[in-house]
């Protein structure tokens, strides 16, 4: 009410009503159905080129349990099963698991029996198969891309990644009972790692080797360092050198070690550089960088080195160089200093080429470095990278096995004390003619060696 006046006296305006939208006409309707073809045909390509569709996953019905270690070691070792692995450099034992790569196959492995107990499969060839952070890493090529021709990675690479729980062959690190997680972990990234790239871990980082490209990623696979050659280069002064090559890469806990071979240098460089920037930069910080000498072979690393005799306590990293003409171990302190320097009686082509995956073929267990060099097998001290004791006539780096060193040679398998390199034993076995580099690992009571493309188990 205003005032004495009804304002909603008087008839109702008319209202005017809409009705639903209808398709009155065959247009209509056949616009409708183009539209749903569409989003299937769309939905079909998407799928036909999704991850989902290339890949296929069995994972095991139950954890694998782990395999109880040897408290001595047996009389004699013969063969138990074996399984074609080409894309494993080294035999991967993680967790409970001997895990094999071959083709696009993953396949977790009961380390006593050989039976697959997981499998995982994608249309893309491996790699190769490695481990960290008690995970197996798979890396796939993918050849194809619409790069620009003068791009770096227009040639392909080993661009996907994805990382195992080795107890059931999930993808990704199954979460703890008491953590929380802002987004689940699917344990698959990509990378710009190149062709014919192994994976070097530190414990906490893992690097990329490569010819003109190192990357590093974290636990969680996100990619923390570029060194090297990069496409798109935003910033062109990032890099410290550009137009350089690599031999041979090394790692120790937050620090990667790379023989560089630059245009500008006399020699052969030895660059020492960190796994992540300063304050989230991608720019790599460079902790020591000298020239060494031609044909230099990076080998190992140690956090532990004690170099100082006066200070017996202080520990520094320290890095050992193999270089030739004549044959000798070059130790150089954080700074990139040498120290000291070794003398080698090595076969005349040890030294001669890089080795394949630009990386030493190196076991580092029981606080030593095994170095296979060709010829013979060398242990080094972590104390300082010197040597201690050499194995003639060997196949391999070895591995440790119930509180010995195991050794391939040419006959069978030397076991050595680890502190004197003394041979106690050599169990004989039959190789059947192969006559190629040997990688060993252990788990539980199992000796596993990498003869070439085929991983075979011993008990």
């Amino acid at each position: 009410m205003i005032g004495d006046e009804d304002v909603l006296d008087g008839q109702d305006e008319p209202v005017e009503r809409w009705e639903r939208t209808r398709f009155h006409r065959k247009r209509d309707v056949l616009v409708a159905a183009v539209i749903v073809v569409a989003a299937l045909v769309g939905g079909l390509l998407l799928w036909q080129s999704s991850d989902l569709r290339a890949t296929t996953s069995e994972t095991a019905a139950s954890p694998m349990p782990s395999p109880a270690r040897p408290t001595v070691f047996p009389p004699s070792l013969a063969e138990v099963w074996r399984a074609k692995s080409p894309a494993t450099p080294e035999p991967v034992t993680v967790g409970p698991a001997v895990v094999t790569g071959n083709g696009g196959e993953v396949a977790g492995h009961d380390p006593l029996t050989g039976d697959v107990r997981w499998r995982y499969t994608r249309d893309m060839p491996l790699c190769t198969v490695s481990s960290a952070w008690q995970l197996a890493l798979a890396v796939y090529a993918k050849k194809d891309n619409l790069l620009r021709d003068d791009d770096p990675r227009k040639e392909g690479g080993c661009s996907e990644v994805t990382a195992l729980w080795p107890e059931t062959g999930q993808r990704g690190r199954p979460a703890r009972p008491d953590e929380q997680r802002d987004s689940p972990y699917l344990g698959t990234r990509n990378s710009d790692a190149q062709l014919g790239t192994r994976l070097l871990s530190d414990g906490t980082y893992v690097t990329t080797t490569g010819r003109t490209l190192l990357t590093t990623w974290r636990s969680d696979l996100v990619q923390t360092m570029e060194y090297g050659r990069i496409g798109a280069l935003q910033n062109p002064d990032k890099q410290p050198r550009n137009g350089c090559e690599y031999g041979t890469v090394a790692v120790v806990t937050g620090k990667i070690a790379v023989i560089e071979r630059c245009p500008a240098d006399p020699g052969d460089r030895l660059t020492v550089y960190k796994p992540t920037g300063e304050d989230d930069s991608e720019k790599p910080v460079v902790v020591a960088s000298v020239v060494v000498g031609d044909g230099a072979k990076v080998v190992a690393m140690s956090d532990q080195c004690r170099l100082d005799a006066e200070h017996p306590d202080d520990v520094q990293m320290c890095t050992a160089v193999a270089l030739p003409d004549p044959n000798r171990l070059i130790l150089l302190d954080e700074k990139g200093r040498q120290v000291r320097s070794y003398p080698l009686e090595l076969a005349d082509d040890d030294l001669r080429d890089d080795p394949e995956g630009h990386t030493m073929s190196v076991n580092r267990v029981t606080g030593a470095v095994y170095w296979y060099t060709g010829s013979r097998t060398i242990a080094l001290s972590m104390d300082d990278l010197r040597p201690l004791w050499t194995v003639e006539n060997a196949m391999g780096p070895g591995t440790a096995f119930a509180g010995k060193i195991l050794v391939p040679v040419t006959d069978g398998i030397q076991v050595l004390n680890p502190a004197t390199g003394e041979v106690t034993a050599t169990t004989p076995l039959d190789r059947g003619g192969y006559d190629g580099e040997i990688t060993m690992s252990a788990l539980g009571p199992m000796v596993f060696e990498q003869r070439g493309d085929t991983l075979v188990a011993l008990r």
